[in-house]
């Protein structure tokens, strides 16, 4: 059996390999895209494999636009961290899903359903599939954070969202910096702040960085494909974007 994994996070690769060669020893992982631009290039002039696992947030955008762009034949497991609207949507198009983190339980009982389905026949078309699953997941929009509460030592205030320039990491502790250059702490990694904001207004530059769009005055071009972000407010150290996420930085930026 021939598998693809489209999938950003290098980590989560490598746990969904090892979950596999555990579950299914014979199965083979062929290759591993980690953009919605290298799995259509791919797709568009290579036989499809008999299972692919897609994670919906990619590098350079959400997975769907991959059906868009070129026709997937095979049965699709996405990995989602969506709303149960969303979920819910996956269910009545009989299209499998895994909440991250992995879970083996979630994976076998993936692998049962889908082989089951083989065996009757019964392989998942794009066409139209796949138009209502991407219909389902806009209409179940995500509702997105707008503030958090902030301890000081006996009081709470409230932070809104829009108040914030940038989300930085340091020592494990994460920090939201104002417009008006004020440090708050926020007890959330960036990882979780990644998933609850809004990403039409903030977008993970690298492991240590989470900036609002109207925070950022230019960026420039660094070597390596990378990408120099300057920000209104003002940052002892330089930030910068990786050349995986260029495209996507620039995309964003355009929108």
């Amino acid at each position: 059996m021939e598998v693809i994994i489209v999938e950003d996070e290098k980590y989560n690769v490598k746990l969904l390999e090892g979950m596999l060669k555990e579950l299914r020893p014979n199965w083979t992982v062929s290759q591993v895209f980690d953009s919605i631009q290298s799995t259509v290039e791919y797709c568009k002039v290579n036989k499809q494999p008999d299972l692919m696992f897609m994670d919906i947030q990619l590098v350079d955008g959400l997975c769907f636009s991959i059906f868009e762009q070129t026709e997937i034949t095979c049965p699709v497991i996405f990995t989602t961290a969506y709303d149960e609207y969303a979920v819910q949507a996956f269910k009545v198009l009989s299209v499998d899903y895994l909440l991250k983190p992995l879970k083996d339980t979630d994976l076998a009982a993936a692998l049962r359903k889908f082989e089951k389905m083989s065996g009757l026949n019964q392989a998942i078309k794009s066409d139209e599939l796949y138009k209502d699953l991407l219909n389902a997941i806009r209409k179940g929009e995500k509702k997105y954070r707008t503030r958090f509460l902030i301890q000081g030592h006996s009081t709470y205030t409230k932070l809104d969202v829009d108040e914030i320039a940038y989300f930085y990491s340091e020592n494990k502790i994460t920090f939201a910096v104002t417009y008006a250059q004020k440090e708050h702490i926020v007890n959330f990694p960036l990882e979780q702040l990644e998933s609850e904001l809004s990403d039409k207004d903030f977008f993970r530059l690298n492991r240590k960085y989470i900036a609002n769009i109207k925070a950022i005055q230019s960026f420039e071009d660094f070597f390596g494909g990378k990408l120099i972000v300057h920000l209104t407010v003002p940052v002892q150290e330089k930030i910068t974007v990786s050349r995986l996420k260029n495209t996507a930085f620039k995309e964003w930026m355009g929108k």
